[in-house]
């Protein structure tokens, strides 16, 4: 007789409105795809899910519909997020079928409401995980950039992922203040599809406004000067058109909401406590998410508030890296995180 054994693994996950990562325990991070999916709307058949799918984006038949399950980290498709996280766990499991989820790690924004938990909690186990434990991300970006978050002195973390913008001052492993803010780089990318649109009278969609801030976006003027041919429809003639947009036209195009991001890093700093003031004076403020990539950012936050600002390593896996931190360590972490089953139930 043969015996087989059930593996039984812990994962953490990142729900990012924009990326969706897995990191899996003892392993690593397995899964970084995008959070999207293609859906045939007459058979409510899932054509594609992560990159596939994101290349599908403004590209599909009147039929296909290419979804973001997640808007500003709240699941908005309940049954299309529990799909998504369904498909890469078998993704991962394709080389072992044997392979179950014991419990899981799950990052989410710090201000969800107790129903938007809930729901993060029941699409995690009906994707096959046993049991979810939700963590805060920016508890969860902090313990991925090895921030000291136990030690009794402030850690200031900002994470700009692409649904929100997470601060947080964290002190002997406690949230001291926070602020959840729903301007990040979705948003970004809405101001330069608006610019560009008022501007030039052109019509442009989600992935080339993306490009656009990738390649020749920045929060501060640069000494090279950048430029970059976008095409799209044209508003007035409806046709065909392609036009030169520059770094200063996208930089005017993101003023207002970069300055958002600045004006609540200050209100945080306004409401911390003085001690912890003069501890985030001396260390600095740490970003993170893929905004903190944007060029120059860190320089124009420190600018305008004075506290010396660097981003961290690797800052697009930070808080997926947390979790995985947080998962290897339950134990060890389990008061930072919640629980829907009662103390009694847990078995470690």
């Amino acid at each position: 007789m043969f015996r087989f054994s059930l593996i039984k693994k812990n994962i953490g996950i990142d729900l990012g409105t924009s990326n969706f990562l897995i990191y899996l325990d003892k392993r690593g991070i397995v899964v970084n795809e995008p959070t999207m999916v293609a859906v045939n709307t007459k058979t409510n058949k899932i054509l594609a899910v992560g990159s596939e799918a994101k290349k599908m984006l403004g590209r599909t038949p009147a039929h296909v519909s290419v979804i973001r399950p997640l808007v500003n980290g709240v699941i908005s498709d309940f049954e299309m997020t529990q799909e998504i996280l369904r498909y890469f766990l078998k993704k991962i499991t394709a080389q072992n079928s044997l392979t179950s989820y014991r419990k899981a790690v799950v990052g989410v924004p710090s201000d969800l409401t107790e129903v938007e938990r809930k729901s993060v909690e029941d699409a995690v186990m009906g994707a096959g995980v046993f049991q979810p434990y939700i963590i805060d991300e920016p508890l969860a970006a902090a313990l991925g950039a090895r921030l000291p978050i136990e030690e009794p002195a402030a850690n200031m973390i900002v994470d700009i992922g692409g649904g929100t913008t997470e601060i947080a001052v964290i002190s002997m492993a406690g949230t001291v203040t926070a602020k959840s803010l729903k301007v990040a780089g979705d948003r970004l990318n809405d101001d330069i599809m608006r610019f560009v649109r008022d501007e030039f009278k052109l019509a442009i969609g989600e992935a080339t406004a993306e490009e656009v801030k990738v390649t020749i976006g920045s929060a501060i003027p640069l000494e090279q000067k950048l430029d970059m041919t976008i095409r799209g429809r044209d508003l007035v003639s409806g046709l065909p058109k392609e036009i030169i947009i520059k770094d200063t036209q996208v930089r005017a195009a993101t003023t207002k909401s970069l300055r958002s991001i600045i004006d609540a890093i200050r209100e945080v700093l306004e409401i911390a406590p003085p001690e912890l003031a003069g501890d985030i004076l001396r260390r600095g403020i740490h970003l993170c998410g893929g905004g903190s990539l944007l060029r120059g950012i860190d320089h124009l936050i420190a600018r305008e508030l004075s506290v010396m600002t660097t981003a961290v390593e690797d800052p697009l896996t930070c808080v997926v890296r947390g979790t995985g931190v947080a998962v290897e360590n339950l134990e060890k972490y389990l008061p930072l995180l919640e629980n829907p089953l009662k103390p009694k139930d847990i078995k470690l």
